[in-house]
């Protein structure tokens, strides 16, 4: 049987393929940016644009106060009372190596918690309000959150692949990330 994209868009959130995932993003981050030289750690895309050490920051402050905190604010509250809102970035002004090792830390335990709360379809399907989005489920905010690691990775790879989208000459036409054309 061939699988479409179509089919791939509409999979179902099944949360030890998630937590699969999201067990893996602390090494990623790890092996990819530990002792980088800080040219490539504090380049950005201009502006107020973050950083990969910004990203890993704010991956800490989601991992502290986003995450698992909207999991048990769902699942105790409903519609009730809607989420806390997220401060998406802090201040943080210890080493990247630390970071890395915090994030790694608190991701584990996010998942061992996770872990713990044995969630069945009826759980996944349990409301919750987000006070900009409105009424999200338990199985949204768990895509989310595999999504969210997702699209930080992507943009740490863009960042780091802009620093040398001159120096790459007329391969820049092949080179997506760098080029603005469609991926494959």
């Amino acid at each position: 049987m061939t699988t479409t994209a179509d089919d791939r868009t509409r999979r179902r959130l099944d949360v030890n393929d998630a937590s699969a995932l999201l067990s893996r993003t602390p090494s990623t981050l790890n092996a990819w940016l530990r002792d980088l030289p800080d040219t490539w750690l504090a380049a950005h895309e201009g502006g107020d644009s973050w950083s990969p050490s910004d990203v890993v920051s704010h991956l800490i402050q989601a991992e502290r106060t986003n995450w698992m905190p909207r999991v048990r604010h769902l699942l105790e509250h409903g519609t009730s009372r809607p989420f806390d809102a997220f401060e998406r970035m802090a201040v943080m002004h210890d080493s990247l190596a630390h970071r890395l090792d915090e994030f790694a830390r608190l991701r584990t335990d996010s998942l061992a918690e996770l872990g713990g709360l044995a969630i069945d379809e009826a759980a996944l399907a349990h409301a919750g309000a987000h006070p900009a989005l409105g009424t999200v489920t338990l199985s949204q905010l768990l895509a989310a959150w595999v999504v969210h690691d997702l699209d930080h990775i992507t943009q740490i790879a863009r960042v780091m692949a802009l620093q040398y989208a001159d120096a790459v000459g007329p391969w820049r036409a092949y080179l997506r990330v760098v080029s603005g054309q469609p991926s494959r």
